[in-house]
């Protein structure tokens, strides 16, 4: 199956219905982080806002946030704690052009004829056939390896198993891996598995529980705490195998992002969560691919930071997401929080980084 990009086709401004739009109102910040009244919030599509006689698409883009017109007349998209007073916010509740704003929901849709009103299985699930889903993406991931940028959301349970570790270690190693997201977790039980051969004390290839296996992930902590970071806990102990090992070794970079939960943690977890999510950003914000893998609340969280279109070159093309996980409940629930765009695979994790390892022909 060869990758073919999808095409965008932009809205057609010399319609009628555009051409008797008003402009937008917008209204200063009187306080830091406090949006004026009827402020407009923004979705994951791409969105257009009338000023000046033109309509201006937000390049850059996240939903649940707002639209502020910059000096220069371009349209910047801030989260409300980052807004700063006298900035001009877009006011408006409406999105089909009446009030200068319009959303463009459609601009990937073919325009091919639909299906039958009745059929079966048009959800997914785990009865999904996921053959053609997988295809798609190693061909997609070809492509972005040279043209795009990849960022892979990981939960722990991608470091559980030796062959799952491993096939993620060989992306990273092979250039399909630009930006890792994870939490204090996937750190820790990768450096584990490096150090003992264990996560979580049991054996990553047998799954046998070693004695005193529970210590194993916080006698790592504590020596990569001593060694002050990970990239010198690696060079301390010397490390040779794993994600995060593979991240250091091929300069990829990975955000770790505390929560309450957190053993240690690692020195590089950011603790305060809106560091966390900052981080994070700067890569969503290159990514034109997303893979969520087995982590619910990480994928949710990028899913919505990560709008459905990314400009490259002054060209609009779509950002693939992809969420994979054996919970039909947790890959179904990013899509009820808005990431509607998303692709979604109900899979063992462990199958699907093996399959993707083996489509691509990593060894």
């Amino acid at each position: 199956m060869e990758f073919k990009m999808p095409a965008y086709t932009a809205p057609d401004f010399s319609d009628g219905r555009f051409a008797a739009a008003g402009e937008i109102v917008t209204e200063p910040v009187e306080k830091d982080g406090v949006a004026p009244d009827n402020y407009h919030a923004t979705s994951i599509f791409p969105e257009y806002f009338h000023l000046d006689g033109k309509w201006r698409l937000a390049k850059e883009s996240r939903m649940d946030c707002v639209a502020v017109v910059r000096e220069d007349g371009s349209i910047a998209v801030k989260e409300f704690r980052n807004l700063k007073k006298g900035e001009r916010v877009v006011l408006g509740r409406t999105e089909d052009g009446s009030e200068g704003i319009y959303v463009h929901t459609h601009g990937f849709e073919s325009g091919g004829a639909g299906g039958d009103a009745f059929a079966f299985r048009t959800g997914r699930s785990r009865e999904t056939a996921y053959s053609k889903d997988y295809d798609h993406l190693y061909e997609l991931l070809k492509h972005e390896k040279e043209h795009g940028f990849v960022v892979w959301v990981m939960g722990p349970a991608c470091v559980f198993d030796a062959d799952s570790r491993a096939a993620m270690s060989a992306l990273i190693a092979n250039g399909y891996v630009d930006a890792v997201l994870a939490g204090n977790a996937l750190g820790t039980h990768d450096l584990e598995g490096a150090f003992f051969r264990t996560a979580l004390g049991q054996d990553i290839y047998t799954q046998e529980s070693c004695p005193n296996g529970h210590y194993h992930h916080i006698d790592v902590l504590n020596r990569v705490r001593r060694s002050g970071s990970v990239r010198q806990f690696i060079e301390d102990y010397d490390i040779k195998d794993g994600i995060l090992y593979s991240c250091v070794k091929n300069d990829v970079p990975f955000v770790l992002t505390g929560s309450i939960r957190d053993d240690g943690p690692l020195p590089e977890v950011f603790a305060d969560v809106y560091d966390g999510q900052n981080n994070m950003r700067k890569y969503v914000s290159q990514a034109t691919t997303v893979i969520g893998m087995a982590t619910q609340l990480h994928t949710i969280a990028t899913g919505n930071m990560t709008p459905s279109y990314r400009v490259v070159d002054d060209t609009v093309r779509p950002t693939f997401f992809y969420s994979v996980d054996i919970s039909e409940f947790a890959v179904n629930k990013l899509r009820d929080r808005g990431s509607l765009s998303v692709t979604t695979i109900v899979t063992n994790i462990q199958d699907f980084l093996v399959n993707v390892q083996r489509g691509l022909g990593l060894k």
